[in-house]
This record gives C-alpha cells, sequence and structure tokens, in this order.
C-alpha cells in the first residue's frame, strides 16, 4: 500500500498563492497516476488535476491556467501549485494515488481558505 503525508494549505487573501505538497512513501513503485481532488462544503469531492508516471497532466476547467501539478520523483512527492486563488477555490484538498492495479489511497486533507 501507499502511505500520503500532505502539508501545506492555509488562508491566502483572493489573488494570492499556495503550495501544497503529498509525499508517498511503501509501494511507490505500484504509483501509476498521482492527482488532487478537493471538496467544499455541501459539494461533492471533485478532481482537480491529475499526473502521470510520464508526465501528462490533466486539470479541471475551473483552475486551468492557475494551478499547476507537478512531482519530484527523486523526493516521491507531488505538489499542486495555486495561483490567483479565487474564493471558490476554499476547500478541503486531498491527494490522491492510483496503482497500477488499481487501488486508491488519500491523503489526510488539508483546508485551503480564500478570503480577505
Amino acid at each position: 500500500q501507499v502511505q500520503l503525508v500532505q502539508s501545506g494549505g492555509g488562508l491566502v487573501q483572493p489573488g494570492g498563492s499556495l503550495r501544497l505538497s503529498c509525499a508517498a512513501s511503501g509501494s511507490i513503485l505500484s504509483i501509476s497516476v498521482m492527482g488532487w481532488h478537493r471538496q467544499a462544503p455541501g459539494k461533492q469531492r471533485e478532481l482537480v488535476a491529475f499526473i502521470t508516471n510520464s508526465g501528462f497532466t490533466n486539470y479541471a476547467d475551473s483552475v486551468k491556467g492557475r494551478f499547476t501539478i507537478s512531482r519530484d520523483n527523486a523526493k516521491n512527492t507531488m505538489y499542486l501549485q495555486m495561483n490567483s486563488l479565487k474564493s471558490e477555490d476554499t476547500a478541503v484538498y486531498y491527494c490522491k494515488t492510483i496503482s497500477t492495479r488499481g487501488l486508491s489511497s488519500w491523503g489526510q486533507g488539508t483546508q485551503v481558505t480564500v478570503s480577505s
């Protein structure tokens, strides 16, 4: 199995930036896809972005051009750089991995609040 530990997040003003990190341990070689999801109060959890082992990335329309997903394989860590943050980006953010066998692992979640 894969264990994920998230860091980053917090309170930021509209237009500001934050970076989230997700450090993976355990069955690292089994990871096929890594991604970020978020869940706002009263809403369903949604996919924000993902990155494959080959480096292919994909983003939700709502964050395209503002968020950047990346991974540092040497550090077994994935990042989400969030720029030009808006109030509607306020949510709990979760990192997730999917293994080559289709097994999912989730991080503990981290709160991002965009408010003046």
